[in-house]
């Protein structure tokens, strides 16, 4: 089966490859172009997350899962949480919540996974993957999606709204303290990995909050804030250079050295900006000091 992304997970382990029936065929191919023949597909199953505790201290309540059991219908299976193209190798055509009466999570629940149905077009390219899922050596997977809450076990603070002074593995009275991920807002993908962080899965966790959203904000209106200050510091050091310009060599009009001027970065305006006014600078005091060489008989009236 395979795991998933946002809390504990076992480590996904594909199941025993799937015998295809009608109404599988009928599922797999709402995804594709033309209808796939049983003889062209290989089907295996996924678990791609669970409701258990895992390594980060977190896990996914019952309704998460059931949340993602509608968002990764359809989501396709990659390697590694590469996004490109190319890592394409299989699809979800179904999806469902297992619960496991018999056995009980550390948080005391039923253990309940999600499991994904997926099926993979048998090609020459990915021979060698299919036995490999066949042979149990292709099994862990990890999952991406997003969850809006994490809720703290022992006080049932929101820690994406505000923080509470309750830290995660620690004991309180006859709890552990751990942080409950739910409101799920989107499925990105699953991707077969070597060592997931879910015990029985993969993790790859990805949060967005209202307020990330009002902190987004903010950042933008800052940033474009930033931009429309320097804009302003680039104008103004470009009009001082056109007037330095204009009192040492009496340039008015554009010219290639004003073109230059308009394409330099910031940095090389202030270095061009100081070599002006260096130049200023040199051409005042010569013109303020004294005339070197007078003949003896005007030195009476040198200035």
């Amino acid at each position: 089966m395979m795991e998933d992304l946002q809390t504990n997970q076992t480590p996904c382990k594909t199941e025993s490859t799937v015998t295809l029936d009608m109404d599988q065929l009928e599922k797999l191919n709402q995804f594709t172009r033309r209808r796939l023949s049983p003889e062209e597909v290989f089907l295996f199953d996924v678990r791609l997350c669970d409701n258990e505790i895992d390594r980060d201290g977190e896990r996914f309540s019952r309704k998460a899962l059931e949340e993602l059991q509608v968002l990764f219908v359809g989501k396709t299976g990659i390697f590694d949480h590469n996004p490109k193209g190319e890592n394409q190798t299989a699809r979800l055509y179904a999806a469902e919540v297992v619960t496991d009466p018999a056995r009980q999570t550390s948080a005391g629940e039923p253990y309940t996974y999600l499991k994904g149905h997926a099926y993979m077009v048998r090609t020459d390219a990915n021979r060698d993957l299919i036995r490999e899922i066949d042979g149990g050596i292709k099994k862990e997977v990890s999952i991406s999606c997003s969850a809006g809450s994490q809720i703290c076990s022992i006080c049932g603070c929101d820690r994406r709204k505000k923080s509470c002074t309750h830290q995660i593995g620690h004991r309180y009275g006859s709890q552990i303290c751990h942080y409950i991920l739910g409101n799920i807002t989107d499925a990105y993908e699953w991707s077969f990995v070597a060592v997931p962080a879910q015990r029985e899965a993969g993790v790859t966790k990805q949060f967005s909050s209202g307020n990330d959203d009002k902190r987004c904000k903010m950042l933008e209106m800052q940033l474009e804030a930033k931009n429309a200050l320097l804009e302003q510091v680039t104008n103004a050091i470009r009009q001082d250079i056109t007037r330095l310009r204009y009192l040492l060599d009496g340039t008015a009009q554009q010219d290639a050295v004003s073109a230059a001027a308009d394409r330099m970065t910031l940095e090389e305006l202030l270095a061009f900006q100081k070599t002006l006014r260096t130049r200023q600078k040199s051409l005042c005091v010569s013109q303020l000091q004294p005339p070197s060489q007078h003949s003896s008989e005007n030195q009476d009236f040198c200035i």
